[in-house]
């Protein structure tokens, strides 16, 4: 809980590596996973860094295996996982994987461009063996396009007459894509103006296409024509359709022949293809072996090299010299790994912490069930360095609220049941790997939601609602048949009144108060919402000044820890005044008001809320009788003290570090001259080297080299002190949310009840079938009420519990302005 409660302490430290060590020490720390390397070179080209050339040709590395992971998945296989427990190889090894992948990717390339031209060439034989098979047995009796089109064909065409009567018949042959045929008939007709013969048929079996792999239908054409001009017409126009043309033999028995020979030669060729594939799966198989570890172990090494380029060479001591933040607590871990990584090179690597001005990165370690908590607070913003961390009070708090608007038995047992099915699957790898967005959301805040689920379940027992219906868990508190009997009802009065008030100031109605939650009477009462109305507003109230006090309170924690003891005084102890003063006098009118008044003076009984105005304007209602004596006195007190801590609050703090600041520069006259003569430029003497403007986080020795700018403090400080006391009236009305949203949801599963189950029940009394009514009706109502309470109710409930501790809770004590550690570690790259 101690890291919990704030961050880890943080050093930085610098590390003296030996050459000859230094990539196997910082492969170690990459092991580790404790250290966060800060560039030394940053000024300079990543192309003019020392280990640029390994950076690169480790780049080059991964394309190849990129190229080979895509081969692998284009053959339908799938790659094993990854051991991330290989550790990065040594440098020497950098040649001897490349050569192997570049041997490899190089087999596979030639490997598919053989089995590619294997299958384009079994492709047109395959064609060709169409094309014959058209022409089969059909001799020279073939069709001829009409005038009127390609669509319509008739025996129309002779041989032309007169002197060139013996001109010789011949013929073009081959298949084009189906989608061209139509216009490649339509072109022929035109271009040749009918003097030739075209015949299309489609091919009886779909042909796999030698690139894409998906079967297909091709056209077959057979073209006869007279002429030579007319036979170079016809094959232009067959290249400009990328037709696949074919010798066609004018005999039939040469065509027999000629078929009988491309057949063989497709069964030879499939023969050849066959062998082809079986060496590919050879090749793919060793890729699937080889892979994966080159991959994890070739991404080691790349970040190592890249680690590598952050640090500076000493030609001195010929060693290689790193920062790097570290948590204090693993110094002795990180030495340990150290030397013995640089042990076997004879020169040990040295660590030694080295003061810095800069603001540390935050540490923050967290566990199964604290992840999702911080994570609210760090979508906020990171915490400053040692900041008083929220998240150990979100772990209760966050939960608690949500429960305030969500507070339903039923809902929140079903919220409970289903975080609590994903803790007890949460080591199942299935589980842990699944890729949907919105599965891994509801997974990574599985003990959120667990908890959420948890604590509305009390609140609706507290409600003593459950899908929106009373529950009698014990005697009710509320006797109607003492009442009945002294008030003296008649028939006629009961005819004419359906709807009755319970009278609590009648002897014997009320017996005493609930034993836990709220009576079940109540929801059967006229004036439910009302009174449901006032009890959620007062505690609506009550818990958002508690949530508040408590978070100024928590920035006391941050005064002591950073030794800015002024802060207690100066604006800690102001805004308490202030925020109880006016709003936890409205807590302690609304508690006050429930323990004095009682049924019998219910009538009379004073406004709280026209007190709390008469408050502000120092006045009173005659009407509106006060709740204790001198609570006038008490009121008109407690606002003049609370508008006497804003002039503390504005001026305060930036007086006294003007005056800290002087009578430093008095005491110190060298430092004096300096601030003089400008050699000391930082912004702000109240900022403590990396501190904030208001000092939250700083060391206090470093305001003696600061140049203090007393506009800048006052500046700053305004701006807190409107924001603070502002934000006290608005803050407080913002937790009326609280009670807005769990009236809207109790409304809500009223009227799903009513509009749902309720009719549905009905209908089945009506019809004397009711089991088979409850079956669709109660399905129906599951589904709407998991669609609309659990699902868009729970996540409204849960953004206006975000709202409540980033805006009304976290900005009391916490900036939220820092950074995280981030440490060097192979556990990313083994992904």
């Amino acid at each position: 809980m101690g890291s919990m409660f704030r961050s880890e302490e943080v050093s930085l430290v610098q590390l003296f590596l030996p050459t000859a060590a230094a990539y196997t020490c910082v492969s170690q720390l990459g092991e580790l996973g404790l250290v966060e390397f800060r560039d030394l070179n940053a000024s300079v080209s990543a192309f003019q860094r020392r280990f640029v050339v390994d950076v690169r040709r480790c780049e080059e590395l991964e394309k190849t295996f990129t190229f080979l992971q895509e081969e692998v998945r284009r053959a339908g296989l799938a790659l094993p996982p990854p051991d991330g427990g290989l550790p990065a190889p040594p440098p020497r090894d950098l040649l001897r994987i490349q050569e192997e992948t570049d041997r490899l990717a190089q087999e596979l390339r030639d490997v598919r461009g053989n089995e590619q031209a294997l299958r384009a060439q079994l492709h047109k034989l395959q064609l060709h063996v169409a094309v014959l098979g058209q022409g089969q047995g059909q001799g020279l009796s073939l069709a001829a396009t009409s005038t009127d089109g390609p669509s319509e064909r008739t025996p129309l065409f002779q041989p032309p007459k007169g002197p060139h009567q013996d001109l010789r018949v011949n013929f073009v042959a081959g298949a084009v894509e189906p989608h061209k045929a139509a216009a490649l008939e339509r072109l022929l007709w035109r271009a040749c103006r009918g003097f030739l013969i075209a015949s299309f048929r489609e091919t009886e079996q779909q042909l796999e296409d030698p690139v894409t792999g998906e079967p297909a239908t091709w056209m077959t054409f057979l073209i006869s024509y007279w002429g030579e001009q007319i036979g170079q017409k016809i094959r232009k126009i067959t290249d400009c359709f990328h037709c696949h043309v074919f010798p066609f033999e004018e005999q039939e028995e040469a065509r027999r022949g000629a078929l009988q020979q491309l057949q063989q030669q497709s069964h030879e060729l499939r023969e050849v293809l066959g062998e082809t594939e079986r060496f590919l799966s050879q090749v793919l198989g060793r890729v699937q072996r080889l892979l994966p570890p080159w991959q994890v172990q070739i991404r080691k090494m790349k970040a190592v090299y890249l680690a590598l380029n952050q640090c500076s060479v000493s030609a001195t001591y010929k060693c290689l010299i790193a920062e790097a933040w570290c948590a204090t607590r693993d110094l002795p871990a990180v030495q340990q790994a150290l030397h013995d990584s640089s042990s076997e090179a004879g020169v040990s690597a040295v660590v030694h912490r080295i003061p810095c001005r800069d603001m540390p990165p935050t540490l923050i370690r967290t566990t199964r069930f604290t992840a999702s908590f911080q994570a609210i607070v760090d979508a906020y913003g990171v915490g400053r360095y040692q900041e008083v961390n929220p998240a150990p009070y979100t772990i209760i708090t966050f939960p608690f609220l949500f429960a305030v608007m969500f507070g339903d038995v039923g809902h929140g047992l079903l919220m409970f049941l289903f975080a609590l099915a994903m803790v007890l699957a949460e080591d199942r790898p299935a589980i842990k790997t699944a890729k949907n967005e919105i599965w891994q959301t509801f997974f990574g805040g599985r003990y959120l939601l667990l908890l959420m689920g948890l604590f509305s379940v009390y609140t609706g027992f507290i409600y003593n609602e459950c899908f929106s219906r009373a529950t009698v868990i014990f005697p009710s508190g509320w006797s109607v048949a003492a009442m009945a009997n002294q008030s003296g009802w008649s028939d006629n009065f009961l005819a004419n009144h359906p709807l009755l008030s319970l009278d609590p100031n009648i002897t014997g109605v009320f017996l005493g108060p609930y034993p836990f939650g709220i009576d079940p009477i109540w929801s059967l009462a006229v004036n439910h919402l009302s009174f449901l109305n006032s009890f959620k507003m007062k505690m609506s109230v009550i818990l958002g000044v508690t949530h508040m006090a408590f978070g100024v309170v928590l920035g006391v924690f941050n005064h002591i820890h950073f030794g800015q003891w002024h802060r207690l005084v100066l604006e800690t102890l102001p805004e308490l005044v202030f925020l109880l003063g006016l709003f936890g006098y409205l807590v302690f009118m609304v508690i006050y008001k429930w323990l004095r008044v009682s049924a019998a003076g219910a009538a009379s009984a004073p406004s709280i809320l026209i007190h709390f105005i008469n408050m502000f304007l120092f006045s009173r209602s005659p009407t509106n009788r006060p709740l204790f004596p001198g609570q006038e006195v008490v009121q008109s007190a407690l606002v003049v003290l609370a508008l006497a801590t804003v002039p503390v609050l504005l001026l305060g703090t930036p007086l006294f570090l003007r005056w800290n600041h002087q009578r430093h520069l008095r005491r110190t006259p060298q430092l004096q001259d300096e601030v003089k003569t400008g050699l000391l430029d930082s912004p702000d003497a109240s900022v403590a080297g990396w501190g904030s403007d208001e000092e939250k986080a700083g060391h206090p020795g470093d305001q003696e080299e600061a140049k203090f700018v007393l506009s800048e403090v006052f500046m700053h400080q305004a701006i807190h002190t409107i924001e603070f006391c502002l934000g006290c009236i608005s803050n407080t009305a913002s937790y009326l949310r609280l009670w807005a949203l769990s009236l809207a949801h109790a409304q809500l599963s009223e009227v799903l009840w009513a509009m749902v189950m309720r009719i549905g029940l009905g209908m089945g009394r009506e019809m004397g079938v009711v089991a088979v009514v409850l079956v669709p009706v109660f399905a129906a109502f599951a589904v709407l009420t998991v669609a609309i309470l659990l699902v868009m109710e729970g996540l409204s409930a849960f953004l206006h519990a975000l709202r409540l501790h980033w805006v009304e809770f976290q900005n009391k004590f916490y900036s939220g302005t820092g950074y995280k550690l981030n440490p060097f570690t192979f556990a990313m790259e083994d992904q």
